[in-house]
């Protein structure tokens, strides 16, 4: 079927739950140098300001402000923080067999099946993914997990880091060349789960503003299973960051309804 649209993916909190996996690291982390230890709140406030997708810088900027806010420790070189942080997340070497594996990463409830993107295809939508995780984890999930055959993906330090929209527009090129169609005359859409998803979108469109871009976002789960006035509040930050639709599961998301959101015949 020719390429019809492109939908790009976000990978933490759209295809797995990270909630006791890259979140959990980032507490573990910030507790280990400070004896604090944020909770998910506290998580998903610093995430709304839309600038610390890097989860390594997450941790840094909640250890800068504990430490202004109540002191008496020192600030890890950033190199020795991410040391930490990838041995409570991979408990081994993430160049390593993941079989050697034994941290948090090993519990990710995986939030889609592979059958979403054979659908997908079937629907003359053209896939990838724009993940800032590391590109070995990023890589377990898709191709161990999921099975996708050489999954079209931009990982960390493949690009900028996101709301930078450099990455996405890169991949939606390639993919568009890929399907034989200028890009122009498709309809993207990306969707993830932060407010520095959706500004990814926002700052593409200004930077394109003759590609047809569209903000999709997800309650990431952890938010999704709280209390109703919180998972409110957060997609209500979502739209307000410019989100053009917010679900609260990824399962509301098929190619139907995407390409009927996409405005496509």
């Amino acid at each position: 079927m020719a390429l019809r649209a492109l939908l790009l993916l976000d990978i933490d909190g759209v295809l797995r739950d990270v909630a006791g996996s890259y979140r959990r690291a980032i507490a573990d982390t910030v507790e280990h140098y400070s004896g604090w230890r944020p909770d998910a709140r506290a998580i998903d406030a610093l995430k709304a300001e839309g600038l610390w997708n890097n989860d390594w810088q997450a941790a840094e900027e909640l250890l800068h402000r504990r430490r202004k806010a109540a002191g008496g420790f020192a600030l890890p070189p950033f190199a020795a923080l991410v040391e930490v942080f990838s041995g409570f997340y991979f408990g081994g070497d993430p160049a390593a067999d993941p079989l050697t594996w034994h941290g948090h990463i090993r519990d990710e409830p995986l939030l889609v099946t592979t059958d979403f993107f054979h659908q997908l295809s079937a629907a003359g939508i053209g896939w990838g993914f724009v993940s800032g995780a590391e590109p070995s984890s990023a890589r377990f999930v898709l191709e161990r997990r999921l099975e996708l055959v050489l999954p079209p993906l931009l990982a960390m330090g493949d690009a900028p880091d996101k709301p930078d929209p450099t990455g996405f527009l890169q991949l939606a090129e390639q993919l568009a060349q890929a399907g034989d169609r200028p890009l122009t005359r498709l309809p993207v859409a990306y969707i993830g789960d932060t407010v520095a998803d959706v500004m990814t979108v926002v700052r593409a469109r200004q930077v394109r503003p003759e590609l047809s871009l569209k903000a999709l976002a997800v309650l990431p789960p952890h938010v999704a299973r709280a209390e109703p006035a919180i998972a409110a509040a957060y997609g209500r930050r979502l739209r307000d960051a410019g989100g053009d639709r917010v679900l609260t599961r990824i399962d509301q998301l098929t190619p139907s309804t995407l390409l009927d959101w996409l405005g496509c015949p």
